[in-house]
């Protein structure tokens, strides 16, 4: 593992786990992998997964807060993308081994 030799401050910890509570959702997993294609509004977003705008848009605030998305204002519409390459890298590694096959 990575930095076997590390210490990890309860902070870190409690950080990763609220990363890790964001994630337990299918439906903001979702959203992720829309962000993954590029920034986009809520609007967006909420036309993309058959979604209530405000369904997306509390989804995304609980992502913002987790700092798995980051966000940004162009005049009127509030515009989503990922927070930074590491997301995207923690989401496909639990994709990639959802899909491997389980042996007991």
């Amino acid at each position: 593992m990575a930095n076997e030799s590390r210490e990890w401050t309860d902070e870190q910890l409690q950080a990763a786990g609220t990363m890790f509570s964001a994630l337990a959702d299918p439906a903001r997993l979702r959203l992720i992998v829309e962000l993954a294609r590029g920034e986009a509004t809520v609007s967006d977003l909420a036309s993309a997964t058959q979604e209530k705008l405000t369904t997306v848009s509390a989804r995304l605030g609980l992502l913002w807060s987790a700092r798995l998305v980051a966000r940004r204002r162009e005049g009127k519409s509030m515009l989503y993308r990922l927070h930074d390459a590491h997301v995207l890298t923690l989401v496909s590694n639990a994709l990639d081994h959802a899909c491997e096959e389980h042996h007991s």
